[in-house]
């Protein structure tokens, strides 16, 4: 503290102890507004979904480190910024991990901290017309890096990308069609970022001046570049076309407690599946960590199922969490089985929750199981992915909960002939929080993504299903729920813009990145002078306003 005042000391001499006092507790709350504007975003997800605010739930974080007095202050805007949207968006997570979601949530928060300086570099004082067009393009890209590099399985994956909030408005599925989830997160950051460009020219003095309405125009001029792009994937956007239609239904046996709750989860699942019987099915589907038993190990369990499977005369997906009795360790497979027993397709989740199914580093890090839930012992991982062949020439593409977050292994599956995803999934540890409705809603930004059908198929809700172009398949089993429902399914054909190009958004924006950098390099090679980016211009009212002659005011510096 003593070091923070000298530095104060320093920089403003005449500033009294009480003075140097208050600006230390202005930094103190300055830093709550961080975590507290980072945080609002996470109201445009499930369970509020107001999809509507992530249009400007951006501006506040973008606005204060817009006003930091140094690129240092801006940098720690940012990253306290992004500290308060991770916890936000996974506070759902406390009750397991505890103090290690805080401890995960700084580290990845400092990922914004380069995004908080280019926000103050580029929007900082009176932003030139130049300059705000630039940051329409730059911090959308830098937006795009954090979710990048934050989307890798060891940190998370790409749960909470900011695009996802948008799962349940038709012309943003149609953008994910075009350039993925990506494609939706950086045109909600160009709109943020205009919005709050235009606030700062609207609070220039004096107003109504023409340099005030030019800088005004570059942030009018991203408000109608945005709605030009989503008017024109509307309009463009190769459609889904239908492909025939598939009856499956989904099996959800609700909340087991008590001992022997694999048996007791079983015992449920049958008595479910039975009453499916007689409704011309194609496939059911069971969830994540439905069967509790190696099927090889336990051959009376398979024969049971392959009963099942004869009596509703369709083939059941069944995803079985057990020690296999071939291989060593703990695996999550779906495993198919018909009338004669399971059919040999088998798909073992290739992508593990940190901590939930795995501790990262254990050796560093495992003392992480003393303080919460996290997982005692690795499960192992599959090698490949895996299309099933459910009869009728019904293929499907299997995936296991935390790996329907991740747009790269939907879009293989259907490059490998899936015609319906699957997600088997199960959030019962977090029943009662937001978790299980933003697990749901991702299943649509997937489909909407490939142009194909996914199903989410839960133990405890919700499951949900979701038609080639996004839209909801009948109506999904909430939480609450321990019963069946039956959905028919329209499939489609084709490919969509974003299965044939892939993540052309993020390398676009590396490539945005990459061309601002030589271009400072090429400024630092012409002399000191220009070696960096210009000084934001002082904001006319504050303590280095110019004079009406056009020069600095002197305050005793």
């Amino acid at each position: 503290m003593e070091r923070i005042g000298d530095d104060l000391d320093r920089r403003w001499p005449r500033l009294s102890t009480a003075s140097a006092a208050g600006l230390l507790a202005s930094a103190r709350w300055r830093g709550v507004l961080a975590v507290l504007a980072g945080a609002l975003p996470a109201l445009a997800f499930p369970a509020p979904s107001l999809w509507w605010f992530a249009y400007v739930a951006l501006v506040p974080w973008i606005l204060l480190a817009r006003s930091a007095q140094t690129g240092r202050r801006a940098a720690l805007d940012g990253w306290l910024g992004g500290l308060g949207f991770m916890v936000a968006v996974h506070h759902w997570l406390l009750p397991s991990l505890h103090v290690f979601t805080l401890v995960i949530a700084a580290l990845l928060g400092l990922l914004w901290a380069p995004w908080g300086w280019l926000v103050r570099r580029l929007l900082g004082g009176m932003p030139s017309a130049g300059r705000t067009a630039a940051a329409l393009v730059v911090l959308p890209s830098g937006w795009l890096m954090v979710e990048l590099v934050r989307s890798w399985e060891g940190l998370g994956g790409p749960w909470g990308l900011l695009g996802s909030s948008q799962w349940q408005v038709g012309p943003a599925l149609r953008l994910a069609s075009v350039g993925g989830v990506w494609l939706v997160s950086a045109l909600i950051v160009a709109l943020n970022t205009a919005v709050a460009a235009l606030v700062v020219a609207r609070a220039a003095r004096p107003s109504g001046t023409s340099r005030t309405a030019a800088r005004a125009i570059p942030a009018t001029a991203g408000l109608v570049a945005v709605a030009a792009v989503t008017t024109s994937a509307w309009a463009w956007a190769p459609r889904p076309e239908a492909a025939g239609g598939m009856r499956v239904a989904v099996v959800q046996p609700g909340v087991i407690d008590g001992v022997g709750g694999a048996d007791k989860r079983l015992a449920r699942e049958e008595e479910l599946t039975r009453g499916l019987a007689g409704r011309d099915l194609d496939l059911v589907v069971w969830g994540e960590s439905s069967v509790g038993y190696d099927l090889a190990e336990r051959p009376d369990v398979a024969r049971r199922i392959a009963a099942l499977s004869r009596e509703v005369g369709a083939d059941i997906l069944v995803n079985v969490d057990a020690r296999r009795s071939d291989e060593p360790g703990i695996f999550k497979s779906s495993v198919l089985v018909g009338p004669q027993g399971p059919t040999g397709d088998r798909y073992d989740k290739m992508r593990l929750v940190p901590f939930g199914e795995y501790v990262p580093a254990r050796e560093l890090l495992g003392w992480a199981t003393s303080v919460g839930k996290a997982a005692g012992e690795d499960r192992m991982r599959g090698e490949r992915p895996v299309v099933m062949d459910v009869g009728n020439g019904l293929k499907v593409g299997p995936l296991v909960c935390f790996e329907s977050a991740f747009p790269d292994m939907s879009r293989h599956l259907t490059r490998e002939g899936a015609q319906l995803l699957l997600a088997q999934s199960s959030t019962s540890t977090f029943q009662s929080s937001w978790a299980p409705e933003q697990h749901a809603s991702l299943a649509a930004l997937r489909a909407a993504e490939t142009g194909r059908p996914m199903v989410h198929a839960t133990l405890t809700g919700v499951s949900a299903v979701y038609g080639p172009d996004g839209e909801r398949v009948g109506a999904p089993l909430g939480t609450s729920a321990s019963a069946t429902a039956t959905y028919d399914i329209p499939l489609a054909k084709g490919v969509t813009p974003y299965v044939r190009l892939g993540d052309w958004p993020v390398h676009a924006a590396l490539a945005v990145l990459a061309v601002l950098c030589v271009a400072q390099g090429a400024r630092a090679l012409r002399g000191p002078a220009k070696g960096r980016f210009r000084r934001p211009a002082p904001e006319p009212h504050g303590p280095r306003a110019r004079t009406a002659h056009g020069s600095p005011a002197h305050h005793g510096h």
